[in-house]
């Protein structure tokens, strides 16, 4: 690991960001949208590519896989070139992460190996032999004087360093309901326990819901003060206070019935203790559980993602109007082309589009259309 910190930016005065002039207005604009009020517009998220320089290449790719995810130096420089040659227009947010190869969570933490690549990572089980009653809930901690702990520490500071006065640090993607104990156990394995041993899930879920909270609470107090009194996270959006999108991808795999029997109340648990939620809600799969997640009365929205593969979120057009028939913010990604289909069939109150376009340019003019065509009711 490379834990030099070359960062040299000031920190952060009034309320000016290098890489966001408008962060103000766009701030504002995140708090219209968490109450549901109208703004003039959908809120929108767009992403534009800056004109590309001979002067500014793209910084080289580290010769060991390993520093993609791990060297500082690296980590800066490539970041901040991502930052420079974007505009971010509207809500789009520039958020200064390496990305989210998972050494910050659970299973690192508890000591599971990690094996890193270009786009991801991979954590090894360390609960997968045996049965599940074979371990003790209480036997997974947080290792305080574990490497991987000591070196998510070490990064966030590192976050802090280089975003301040120019961008938003993000806390850490630390897992959701299920699937933390499906990286710890294994999915094939976790699928067995719902049958054997339902009742012991329940508690390791009851175990890790609480480490969740101890961490997320530990990374939320090291980032505030430098995301203007919320946090940022890897969905690039930013909300005025304790901010999570959680998840359970692993219901992709099981019935309603069983995700409302075994991981609903550590779900409910964690949007209690949450100011501001978005579900993530990823692969068709787990669209099934769309009328139970619509009923949970303290989450805020749900982000619906067909999954790799699969068509557009404006395919399931059944699936977004139920979420806001049910008075949830809705969240899609959807390609620049179809934002225009997107705001003639769906309420511009409450919803959120994430798109890009190739040139600054042309996201203005997706800016102009959406001013134009957003429609309240």
């Amino acid at each position: 690991m490379n834990n030099a910190m070359h960062c040299n930016n000031s920190h952060m005065e009034g309320k000016l960001m290098k890489y966001k002039e408008d962060i103000e207005k766009t701030l504002d604009n995140y708090r219209s949208w968490w109450n549901r009020e109208d703004f003039g517009r959908c809120a929108i998220a767009i992403v534009a590519k800056k004109s590309p320089t001979k002067e500014d290449p793209p910084v080289p790719f580290p010769e060991k896989v390993e520093d993609r995810w791990l060297d500082f130096t690296y980590m800066e420089a490539a970041i901040h070139h991502k930052l420079r040659n974007h505009e971010y227009i509207a809500e789009a947010l520039p958020v200064f992460s390496g990305g989210y190869p998972g050494y910050d969570g659970f299973g690192t933490w508890n000591g599971c190996e990690i094996t890193f690549g270009e786009d991801t990572a991979w954590i090894h089980p360390i609960i997968s032999e045996g049965s599940l009653t074979d371990y003790d809930p209480q036997d997974i901690k947080v290792d305080k004087n574990g490497k991987w702990w000591l070196y998510s520490n070490e990064y966030h500071e590192f976050l802090n360093r280089c975003c301040a006065g120019n961008s938003l640090p993000v806390v850490p993607a630390l897992g959701g309901t299920g699937d933390t104990l499906s990286a710890l156990r294994s999915n094939i394995k976790l699928l067995y326990d719902l049958i054997d041993t339902p009742d012991v899930i329940k508690l390791f879920e009851e175990r890790l819901m609480t480490l969740w909270i101890e961490a997320f609470e530990h990374f939320y107090q090291m980032h505030k003060d430098l995301s203007f009194g919320g946090n940022a996270n890897w969905i690039g959006m930013w909300a005025p206070g304790r901010f999570y999108i959680p998840q359970n991808d692993f219901s992709y795999m099981i019935s309603t019935k069983m995700y409302e029997e075994i991981f609903l109340d550590q779900l409910v648990r964690q949007l209690d203790y949450l100011e501001y939620s978005i579900y993530h809600l990823d692969g068709v799969g787990a669209f099934r559980h769309i009328d139970l997640l619509c009923t949970l009365k303290d989450l805020d929205a749900i982000q619906v993602g067909p999954g790799a593969g699969k068509p557009s979120p404006l395919y399931y057009m059944d699936i977004l109007k139920k979420v806001q028939a049910a008075g949830k913010g809705l969240h899609i990604s959807i390609a620049p082309e179809e934002v225009a289909y997107a705001l003639d069939n769906l309420s511009s109150k409450g919803l959120f589009i994430n798109t890009w376009t190739e040139t600054v340019e042309d996201g203005y003019d997706l800016l102009k259309t959406v001013e134009q065509n957003s429609k309240f009711y």
